[in-house]
């Protein structure tokens, strides 16, 4: 029963926080930039709300969770940088 009303109480206060969270673009925010933090990590999540948009390289992480990361280390061990990255996939993105 415990368990239940905190599970209750830390859903209303992540909802409630994803409501009245703001960005500097207005566009931005809310519950997909709660969801990209959440989910992608807290620099992912200050990207979206700078407006750049989750990369699909992330999305497939939710379905498929060992491939992506694996793929990103090899990435980065072969020396990729955010340049190169804007260029392969466009600056939306990086």
């Amino acid at each position: 029963m415990k368990i239940g009303i905190m599970g209750m109480m830390v859903g209303v206060l992540l909802a409630g926080s994803t409501l009245t969270a703001s960005a500097m673009n207005e566009s931005r925010g809310g519950l997909m930039g709660f969801i990209a933090g959440c989910c992608f990590g807290m620099r992912a999540g200050a990207a979206y709300n700078d407006g750049k948009e989750v990369h699909w390289r992330e999305w497939i992480s939710l379905i498929i969770p060992i491939i992506p990361p694996v793929w990103a280390g090899v990435d980065g061990a072969n020396g990729m940088t955010t340049s190169d990255y804007a260029k392969k996939y466009g600056a939306i993105f990086y």
